[in-house]
């Protein structure tokens, strides 16, 4: 990156600079932008060659490691599914997935009044349609459509419709069409908008605008929060579509034994949450979204908050799991050759379904698949691959092909008079998760020092480290910018498949391990990479010249420096939906949160420091180095003093507010009901704890 800008213009420069911000730095705030930004400043007679980019010499290691964990995960699924011989195993089975889904999902919360009201109707050829609006919470409200045909002769079959990541929700032309489509075919529908999409912005600005990204980007705005109360976001959306179905049996027009769900895209991924949570559903027809996990992430393809449920590979559940789960009764999945949710993956998880459904005595036509030759999307082809299941499934005659459509604007179809539930004075989301925190805040207090680091051990989810860790000597390196001229580098194995990369500063090359010597350590976790703060950062400066008879070592624990991961795509690390996020994920579906596995990278190395007679150790973290720091050197005996900079003040702040800019991978599952970050800072005040410039709910000094 830096070789092609060096001869450029002082403005070009700057151009490159804008256009490449995303890749310069996790934080807004970092040396590495700091320096480049420097650079970009300089008048162009006699400006140095910008700094070069930092090491990054095992981008894949992150990925690979995840890789090989979702193999081993889908190996032990499939020797499950394989023991199935019997219907009674494949009873079991289904019991087995119901009971881990709704230990993923959380108990559900009290079915409160739903208070339903008509604010409208619209009236079509051969059907109407009813605007309701529903509380699925109290102050909760849901806006949806009721499509409704006209002189029906007796209940009808329904279904409950599910919207995909549409910034428009339930009047996107591709869902207003399934919605017809049902109707023109003699079903009743009823199809809702998502919470962040439609009509239900949780977090408009004055004038209804989102003040967000609507649909993904408030969905990983209020879903990330939620996980520090111990709330999943999938789990909300699943019981919007619950209290769907309870408003739908209200209904005269319904009949009762026949009622389905459908969905594409996000909504292909509340259809099988549906199906998971609630087994009311007598048939049921996901689109876009069924594959499984390993597909997903060897394709680098990253979730929506609610695609991640917490703990679900933890206990062994696919995609598939979440339709098994309303077994033997007749599903489709419906997928496309084109679609970035990988086909290969739809059909492994049919084969699996067929196999389940066999031992259940099912038909063959209970479970089957469509793959259209299109892309990610819920096309006509697929519409009518789901009108024949359930066609089938209601024992209905198959009908013609779908009818011409008439799409609605989507203020005809609003429930609400400016087309935003905020007029109806909602509850927005964020309002029960800042509730929630509070409520745990003062049922925790003060969390006492004896129960703290039990508490922090089990929320990281830490195991028992494995004696010294084995370690690799890299080729030493001439330092660019460094303190010293050259870096001793080594490699610290914490677990298979994971290394944490560690510089020795020196005055001359050494191709050895570091000598036995029992004199204090400055370890310094890094907060982007330890290549470009060691050349920017004045704390480090500041460490040496304080105590300069320490040996500085620094590190870059997994995802940060080295191994930064290069995937999904180039300037996507830092993004809502880039790969620092997309592990973070993938971390907290196997129940091991992805602080959790960085804390301990900095336990093996001081473990490792240990070795080399360094007992007294300055322990400074930066950034998004600042927590494995801290709660490392909670946990560590030979951690005597601890300097963060830039660390985040507290959870409880993070989860009160509406906006904030701290990552998913900053973040632990259901800390608040433990502890919070004070407890910890607290407790580090009996080994020196310095806090410098801690950090604002937006990454910025508070």
């Amino acid at each position: 990156m830096a070789g092609a800008a060096q001869n450029r213009s002082h403005c070009s420069r700057r151009a490159w600079l804008h256009s490449s911000s995303a890749t310069i730095g996790a934080l807004a705030l970092g040396p590495w932008a700091a320096a480049v930004t420097a650079w970009a400043a300089e008048p162009t007679t006699g400006a140095k060659a910008p700094p070069p980019a930092p090491l990054n010499r095992y981008p894949r290691m992150v990925h690979d490691y995840y890789v090989d964990q979702l193999r081993e995960f889908e190996r032990r699924n499939l020797a499950r599914l394989a023991a199935l011989q019997t219907k009674a195993d494949a009873e079991a089975y289904v019991a087995d997935v119901r009971a881990k889904i709704a230990r993923c999902f959380g108990p559900q919360p009290e079915r409160t009044p739903l208070n339903p009201r008509i604010t409208g109707t619209l009236d079509r050829d051969t059907y109407r349609v009813e605007k309701v609006v529903f509380e699925s919470r109290p102050q909760f409200f849901v806006t949806a459509n009721l499509y409704l045909p006209k002189n029906l002769k007796g209940p009808a079959p329904a279904v409950v419709g599910a919207c995909g990541h549409s910034a428009n929700g339930k009047v996107f032309e591709a869902y207003q069409s399934f919605s017809q489509g049902l109707v023109r075919q003699g079903y009743v529908a009823l199809i809702f908008d998502p919470m962040g999409q439609g009509e239900r912005l949780q977090l408009p600005d004055e004038n209804l605008k989102p003040r967000v990204n609507a649909g993904t980007g408030e969905h990983l705005m209020v879903g990330n929060q939620q996980f520090l109360v111990g709330e999943f976001f999938g789990a909300w959306r699943a019981w919007d579509g619950v209290r769907a179905l309870d408003y739908l049996l209200t209904r005269e027009e319904v009949d009762p034994r026949h009622v389905g769900v459908t969905g594409s895209s996000g909504g292909g991924t509340e259809t099988a949450w549906l199906c998971g949570v609630d087994q009311r559903w007598t048939m049921a027809a996901p689109s876009s979204f069924i594959t499984t996990f390993r597909r997903n992430l060897e394709n680098e393809l990253p979730g929506d908050t609610e695609q991640l449920p917490p703990r679900v590979l933890a206990e062994g559940l696919d995609h598939a799991d979440f339709m098994a789960a309303i077994a033997p009764k007749p599903i489709v999945i419906l997928a496309q050759e084109q679609d970035f949710f990988d086909v290969r993956g739809s059909i492994e998880a049919v084969t699996r379904l067929k196999r389940l459904y066999s031992l259940l005595g099912a038909s063959p036509d209970d479970v089957s698949l469509y793959i259209g030759p299109g892309g990610h999307g819920y096309s006509a082809d697929a519409r009518e691959a789901m009108y024949k299941c359930f066609n089938r499934a209601c024992g209905r005659e198959a009908t013609a092909p779908e009818s011409t459509l008439k799409i609605e604007t989507d203020a005809d179809l609003y429930c609400t008079p400016r087309g935003q539930i905020a007029d109806l004075k909602n509850k927005p989301i964020t309002a029960f998760t800042r509730e929630k925190a509070e409520q745990l805040a003062r049922a925790r207090s003060t969390v006492a020092r004896s129960k703290l680091r039990g508490a922090v051990t089990d929320v990281l989810k830490l195991d028992a480290r494995q004696g010294v860790p084995e370690f690799r000597i890299l080729r030493p390196r001439r330092g660019v910018d460094h303190l010293l001229p050259w870096s001793a580098m080594y490699t610290i194995e914490t677990e298979p498949g994971i290394e944490a990369i560690v510089y020795r500063l020196m005055d001359k090359p050494s191709y050895s391990r570091p000598p036995v010597q029992a004199n204090r350590a400055i370890l310094y976790i890094a907060g982007e990479s330890s290549d470009a703060e060691l050349r920017g950062e004045p704390l480090i400066r500041e460490l040496v010249k304080a105590d300069s008879d320490a040996t500085l070592y620094t590190c870059d624990v997994r995802g940060l420096g080295e191994s930064r991961p290069n995937t999904v795509n180039d300037t996507a690390y830092a993004s809502a939906y880039g790969s620092d996020y997309m592990y973070a994920g993938y971390a907290q579906m196997f129940d091991r949160p992805y602080l959790g596995r960085r804390t301990h990278d900095v336990l093996c190395v001081l473990d490792w420091l240990r070795t080399f007679g360094h007992v007294d150790v300055h322990l400074v973290g930066r950034g998004y180095g600042a927590l494995p720091a801290a709660f490392a050197a909670l946990l560590h005996g030979n951690v005597t003093q601890v300097t963060l900079k830039n660390a985040p003040a507290s959870y409880q702040q993070i989860a009160s507010v509406d906006l904030y800019k701290w990552p998913l991978s900053a973040f632990l599952p259901n800390v608040l009901a433990h502890f919070d970050l004070p407890d910890v800072y607290r407790e580090l005040q009996a080994k020196k704890l310095q806090l410098l410039e801690p950090w604002n709910v937006d990454c910025r000094p508070a």
